[in-house]
């Protein structure tokens, strides 16, 4: 009998820059709604660092939450699966408060042979990066989304196994 796929669940963000913190706040919110299950692990990024490659590659699944310029609608949500996920990284180069970008991770987790075969991003169009700790209306609102998306990504993998 095959161990259980650990699925890593993977919170971007900043919460003192607002909408910057969405990753943060949407991976708490699945924390939260998910109650603990046995095959997901999740994780605050923070602004990311190279510490992260380490629990990336530990990882049979990932699933990161974050905002992203995805030249939408305030709140708008999309997910990236695969090497979608992957294209989007390498072309949506942005202005950014975290140490490391996710890319530069993808890259490492990826030479070293550790980069989940199953990931997804889940993008949050941010409306304001500016000082302050609450999310703007718009990307609020869109959290439980984010999470829908999240677990749907989730359960998806599961009926592979």
């Amino acid at each position: 009998m095959n161990p259980t796929p650990r699925i890593l669940v993977l919170g971007i963000g900043n919460t003192l820059l607002q909408d910057e913190g969405v990753g943060i706040h949407a991976m708490r919110q699945l924390q939260l709604d998910s109650g603990d299950p046995d095959d997901v692990e999740f994780l605050d990024g923070g602004t990311l660092s190279f510490t992260l490659a380490g629990p990336i590659g530990d990882a049979d699944a990932l699933v990161v939450v974050d905002a992203a310029q995805l030249r939408e609608a305030p709140g708008t949500v999309r997910v990236f699966q695969g090497e979608a996920m992957d294209r989007f990284l390498l072309t949506n180069h942005q202005s950014s408060v975290h140490e490391v970008g996710l890319s530069d991770l993808m890259t490492i987790s990826r030479l070293t042979g550790h980069w989940p075969e199953r990931r997804a991003l889940v993008a949050i169009q941010p409306e304001i990066v500016d000082w302050g700790e609450s999310t703007t209306p718009a990307v609020s609102a869109a959290i439980p989304e984010a999470c829908r998306q999240m677990r749907e990504v989730m359960e998806g993998w599961r009926r592979l196994d």
